[in-house]
């Protein structure tokens, strides 16, 4: 059965990049003028020879050509070719995956007859059980700190899920760093002084926030809970704290957005497409939608090798797994653009009046070449040990960056974040306490791991 989840889990982003953008139409797909499509029709596109089609909320597709691209293999598609596919699709993608990125020649037009949506394949009794213990959750109030919190999601989630949200690259030898460096920190506590009157509340890029952290981007958290994004949405709403939406969310940009507040702070984590135009879209569709900034994500050139998720993927088919033994083929290691550059933050710049932050620096130089292209903040991140093993935890380089910035007289230049490696409130104090500053410090709490009230 995992296999079947897997397959359903691939990252959103690589299909944008694996579709190419020349033939990609920017905004909602329109079934070719004038066609209907019977369900006898359909039916009959049930395997290679005679074409691949699936009909998914109400339209159908004709997949044939994605068999080979899609990140888990074809098994998946094969099993639903000719079948109204709508459930198990929306049971882990945005509606707008296919109808927003797709060839809009693969949209053949719309379903005309009854056809009842075929079975999710990927439901098992460990599903039942599991939901018997999500049911079984003690109260929010009885959870203490992070480590609770993976217990409980150890349990609850597929090991699947598990393993995509807790898995790192390589060794894994930085995801762990990431937090070992907060424990070499110590504080200096002054005594007797009156704190009766605290105020933890702060401004990212001018927006006010209830607290010194924001909830950082995460995909795919309709994994952890039905309501994913939507449910972050409501949640740091709540709590006056600002959410970061992903461009691999399971939900689409505008459902998020919806799900907020009036005049709720958000922010859009941007993974730089190929076809360019189609991020400068992305970036118009966030000032349209009333999104606070973009946080451009730097530092997936390439994905790395995570094996803790790779080994939950096509393990129960001899075929694929042999074909990917040397990961040479992964789709998930064409997860990337190598031709990103400051150019392309000056472009991003130059179209927008939005803040634009780079997420993924992880030298001081780079800050220092970030004032330079007038970047409005920088994330200290190495993507939570995710990309690449042996990266610096980034309170380290925190504590390099803050030094030179305020001898160069610089601090006023730019907002630093860091993300990664925070597990309690000591951890954000401790932050606090290197950027001597109350405003820009973004801890990003992993989140993802947690959605499952």
């Amino acid at each position: 059965m995992l296999i079947l989840q897997s397959v359903l889990l691939s990252p959103v982003l690589w299909l944008l990049r694996q579709l190419q953008a020349k033939k990609t139409l920017l905004g909602w797909i329109r079934p070719q003028q004038g066609r209907e499509i019977t369900v006898d029709e359909l039916q009959k596109h049930n395997n290679e020879e005679d074409g691949v089609w699936v009909c998914i909320n109400g339209l159908v597709y004709d997949l044939t050509d994605f068999l080979p691209m899609h990140p888990g293999g074809a098994k998946i598609i094969l099993h639903y070719a000719g079948k109204n596919a709508s459930t198990i699709f929306n049971k882990f993608h945005a509606k707008d995956v296919f109808t927003k990125f797709l060839d809009p020649e693969k949209c053949l037009g719309p379903l005309v007859g009854d056809l009842e949506p075929a079975e999710d394949i990927t439901a098992s009794e460990e599903d039942e059980e599991r939901e018997q213990l999500r049911g079984q959750l003690p109260k929010l109030s009885k959870v203490f700190n992070i480590s609770d919190f993976e217990y409980l999601s150890k349990r609850i989630l597929t090991p699947h899920a598990w393993a995509y949200y807790s898995s790192a690259a390589d060794d894994e030898i930085t995801l762990r760093e990431n937090h070992y460096a907060f424990s070499r920190i110590f504080f200096n506590p002054k005594v007797l002084t009156d704190v009766s009157d605290v105020d933890i509340s702060t401004e990212f890029l001018g927006v006010k926030s209830s607290a010194p952290f924001y909830c950082s981007a995460a995909a795919q958290a309709r994994m952890g809970n039905e309501d994913g994004e939507l449910s972050i949405a409501r949640g740091c709403g709540n709590e006056g704290i600002i959410q970061m939406i992903s461009s691999t969310a399971s939900y689409s940009l505008g459902e998020i957005v919806e799900a907020a507040r009036k005049n709720q702070p958000q922010w859009f984590q941007l993974y730089v497409n190929e076809d360019r135009d189609i991020s400068y879209n992305t970036i118009k569709q966030c000032e349209k939608l009333g999104l606070k900034a973009i946080f451009v994500t730097v530092d997936t050139a390439m994905l790395r090798r995570r094996e803790k998720d790779l080994k939950f993927r096509l393990f129960d088919d001899e075929d694929e797994v042999s074909s990917t033994e040397s990961h040479a083929d992964d789709p998930l290691m064409n997860f990337k653009d190598v031709r990103l550059t400051w150019e392309d933050i000056d472009k991003f710049k130059s179209m927008t009046k939005l803040p634009i932050v780079i997420k993924g620096v992880q030298r001081v130089q780079d800050v220092l070449l970030a004032i330079d292209h007038g970047v409005d903040a920088v994330v200290l991140s190495n993507h939570g040990g995710r990309q690449l093993d042996f990266s610096r935890a980034p309170v380290e380089v925190l504590a390099d960056v803050m030094p030179v910035l305020k001898e160069k007289k610089l601090e006023e230049k730019i907002e630093v974040y860091i993300d990664g490696g925070i597990r309690r409130g000591t951890d954000v104090l401790k932050a606090l306490c290197l950027r001597c500053k109350r405003r820009g410090i973004g801890p990003a709490i992993p989140l993802r791991q947690f959605h499952l009230w």
